[in-house]
């Protein structure tokens, strides 16, 4: 099997080779980057079974180009503002695709995809993607479903909170600030509620969980919880969805001021000699001050609560996943949540296990068993608790 990685020396791209290149089901690992031989300082890579191959992503023909080249399938992992220019040539291409970003702006091609005979599978890193397919697993050990909240994130473990934030970088630190700029939607007593960016961290929907081994955390509204309500078809019997953020206490009492004073702001700030905004000087300011040291692991925590009916009772299904940093090879928690299922839903659909064409969605289209197992094989453990 042939496979393309478009961002493959970026952290989760590294995680993406390192678990291609360990599968002998691959015979042909294409690496595209702006600078491709940056791979060859990942030492824990079998190199020998990887190509580098120079792709600037906003060359689309390039692109096109490099995806005709005998390639089943695509893994995206590039920055989210290419998903669509990706879909596109693949779609020219003729060749499915597998991507870790939200789907939002590939849905319309859905008609496109499936006539041009491909797959196109957004949503599939970890969040979202594991928790879409627990979405649609857990949904059948149910005969009503009334109740799924939905909680991920990114922290460090306690010994490496060194700083005010208790946090340091796993993955993209300016897609993280820009995650901070994200309005929500959940539904709370069966009725839908909007919640603003600019209130993100002011609302009354912040709570704080409990996740074993780890203490609290808090949660905060970060997501379109109603839309995959929608992909469920449980709007009629859902009384409570959300989707939230997970940190260390005390993060939204630091970027709520912050927030309100403009420290987020994407226009430049007048009377500078140069042309740069709030949200570009916290980028180069901060990036170098909340890296992690060799020895310090991330921890990538999920955790999925449903709630509903079952043969006549009431029923709670909890789902907890900890993914933490592998210190021998310094792959994140976070690359290894996000790359690995890419890697197994890309095999699934070049050997045929996911037949579908079109747009696809992890929650209706990943069979969640095989899935859950391939996790498994590598290490992400997903723990199950039923309350009767």
């Amino acid at each position: 099997m042939n496979v393309l990685v478009l961002g493959g020396c970026g952290i989760q791209g590294k995680g993406a080779l390192y678990d291609l290149s360990r599968n002998p089901s691959m015979d042909r690992i294409i690496c595209a980057d702006l600078d491709p031989e940056r791979i060859h300082s990942a030492s824990y890579i079998q190199h020998d079974r990887i190509i580098p191959a120079r792709l600037n992503a906003q060359d689309k023909t390039a692109m096109v180009s490099l995806m005709k080249q005998d390639v089943d399938v695509v893994i995206d992992l590039l920055p989210s503002q290419f998903v669509r220019s990706v879909a596109e040539a693949a779609i020219e291409a003729g060749v499915s695709v597998v991507n870790t970003n939200y789907g939002y702006d590939v849905l319309d091609l859905h008609e496109t995809a499936r006539r041009r005979g491909i797959a196109i599978m957004p949503e599939c890193g970890l969040d979202p993607g594991i928790d879409l397919v627990i979405y649609g697993y857990g949904l059948r050990q149910f005969d009503e479903l009334h109740t799924l909240n939905s909680y991920c994130g990114g922290i460090p473990e306690k010994k490496a909170c060194t700083n005010p934030l208790n946090y340091k970088i796993s993955w993209n630190w300016d897609m993280v600030l820009k995650t901070q700029k994200r309005s929500s939607s959940l539904i709370k007593d069966h009725r839908q509620i909007d919640i603003p960016a600019e209130d993100q961290h002011d609302n009354p929907f912040i709570h704080e969980i409990e996740f074993p081994g780890l203490g609290r955390l808090e949660a905060f509204p970060n997501g379109n919880a109603v839309r995959f309500s929608d992909l469920l078809g449980v709007r009629q019997t859902i009384r409570e969805t959300g989707r939230y953020t997970l940190r260390w206490p005390g993060w939204c009492n630091f970027w709520s001021p912050l927030k309100k004073l403009g420290f987020l702001c994407d226009d430049p700030v007048p009377g500078l000699p140069c042309a740069i905004t709030p949200h570009q000087f916290l980028t180069q300011m901060l990036e170098p001050r909340l890296q992690y040291q060799d020895d310090e692991k991330d921890l990538a925590v999920m955790q999925n609560v449903f709630t509903g009916i079952k043969n006549g009772k009431r029923k709670t299904l909890i789902f907890n996943v900890l993914i933490e940093r592998d210190l021998n090879t310094g792959l994140m928690g976070m690359a290894i949540g996000v790359s690995y299922p890419a890697c197994i839903v890309a095999e699934m659909i070049a050997t045929g296990v996911i037949p579908g064409k079109g747009v696809l969605s992890p929650i209706r289209d990943i069979p969640s068993d095989p899935f859950l197992s391939q996790l498994q094989n590598r290490g992400i453990v997903i723990e199950k608790i039923v309350q009767e």
